[in-house]
């Protein structure tokens, strides 16, 4: 069986996101959908179809994935499933026909082609193609829903965990753990790796839904998590007070409040501060303090800066979503639905920071400005990565390199707007 992730126009609309990855790398539940993919067909041979930007870096942490490889496509039919879809059952793309495309929310999510087909597409990053062979098959509606902007992970985030959960081969018991745990609802719903380490006095809350604390995580004590939740592989939380709906990544430092939140992994949240209804990019430090506003004082639904164009949410809660490799320092206070892009540093100011801070910017005191030491920010990637035993490739030092060149338009961009919020404020105030 020959499959294909593709990504479409729309995953630019991810933000930071989706700055140094595909989109269906993105995590939704306890994994993202490449991951649920070869999960559900472990045997199956795969290749992604991915912006040019990304392909080197991608085939470099994939090496048995074919990355926009036209030859691998013209030696046999491929099922391509878009890589924002997230099917209501496991393998609903192996129901439609080759004469059929499958759409989900009025948008195209699998069809298969064949080498006749490809012969037109002149480049396998640009999926106005697949529209076109699209539009001649006959259309089948299917489950699920599409993701369309980061924000419909985090609202999705708990029904993906319930769905993956998978039912333990026995009821996690306490009473054979020499800790002192109190569970709460039905162990069933709890799913504890034998590595992982459980302190005295952690209280584990399934009856909204289930928990699964994965190989090597340490918990410590007076920690409370409230399902659904998933706590990845050598994650710890310290104290923490993790409530429903959130996904710790691999790998992960977490202390104070978190709510309804996805840390794709690696992300440094080790001091107090609230973080809610958010998504947190690999690499991620928060310093001590670091509080997102979720909710905005009126109650009215939340505008987020995409790459600084603001879109409306229509959701009443979002709080931040943070790229790669970004900063924050002691007590930085983030508004609702704020957009911080890839390598960011904040050095707060004690106010509200601005909602949108480019990819490469720097709050400093206050004022939004460029940062423009690029051997200075990749030298701090590959010290915070080897702490956590991992190394900044020379091919994902260019990727960022290539991003600080290909963003500095946002940069400028973003430089202004808040230069004249700034003014505009001053002058209310002086009136």
């Amino acid at each position: 069986m020959r499959v294909a992730l593709y990504e479409d126009q729309q995953a630019v609309a991810f933000g930071p996101l989706t700055m140094l990855r595909p989109v269906f790398e993105l995590v939704c539940g306890a994994r993202s959908v490449r991951e649920r993919l070869l999960r559900d067909v472990p045997d199956c041979e795969w290749g992604v179809l991915i912006r040019d930007s990304l392909a080197a870096s991608y085939l470099e942490e994939h090496p048995t994935a074919r990355v926009n490889d036209r030859d691998w496509l013209a030696q046999a039919d491929t099922c391509l499933i878009n890589g924002r879809w997230f099917p209501e059952r496991p393998c609903d793309w192996r129901a439609i026909a080759n004469d059929e495309v499958a759409v989900c929310q009025g948008e195209v999510v699998s069809l298969t082609v064949n080498t006749a087909e490809l012969a037109g597409w002149d480049q396998l990053s640009d999926s106005s193609a697949l529209q076109r062979i699209a539009g001649k098959r006959r259309a089948r509606q299917v489950a699920g829903w599409v993701a369309k902007h980061p924000w419909d992970l985090v609202e999705a985030n708990g029904i993906q965990l319930e769905r993956d959960f998978q039912r333990p081969a026995t009821p996690f018991d306490s009473g054979k753990n020499a800790s002192a745990i109190m569970v709460l609802g039905d162990p069933w719903r709890l799913a504890v790796h034998p590595t992982a380490e459980l302190q005295p006095c952690v209280v584990l809350d399934v009856r909204q839904g289930p928990i699964t604390i994965d190989a090597d995580a340490r918990i410590q004590s007076f920690t409370q998590i409230t399902g659904p939740c998933h706590v990845g592989p050598g994650s710890h939380l310290l104290q923490a007070i993790v409530k429903s709906g959130t996904t710790i990544g691999p790998e992960c430092r977490v202390a104070g409040e978190v709510h309804q939140t996805i840390l794709h992994g690696f992300v440094n949240k080790a001091h107090d501060g609230f973080l809610g209804h958010s998504y947190v990019c690999p690499w991620v430090n928060l310093g001590a303090g670091t509080t997102t506003s979720n909710l905005k004082i009126d109650y009215s639904d939340v505008g987020v800066p995409i790459m600084g164009d603001v879109i409306d949410s229509g959701k009443m809660k979002v709080g931040a979503f943070i790229g790669d490799h970004a900063k924050t320092g002691l007590g930085s206070l983030f508004n609702t639905g704020t957009s911080v892009g890839v390598c960011a540093m904040i050095l707060p100011a004690g106010k509200l920071l601005p909602k949108y801070v480019p990819p490469f910017g720097r709050v400093w005191y206050g004022q939004l400005t460029d940062r423009s030491e690029v051997e200075a920010l990749l030298e701090t990637a590959r010290l915070v990565m080897s702490r956590r035993g991992k190394q900044l490739t020379a091919t994902n030092a260019a990727l960022l390199k290539n991003m600080f060149a290909a963003t500095w338009i946002d940069r400028k961009r973003g430089i202004a707007d808040a230069q004249r919020q700034a003014a505009q404020h001053t002058q209310r105030r002086a009136g």
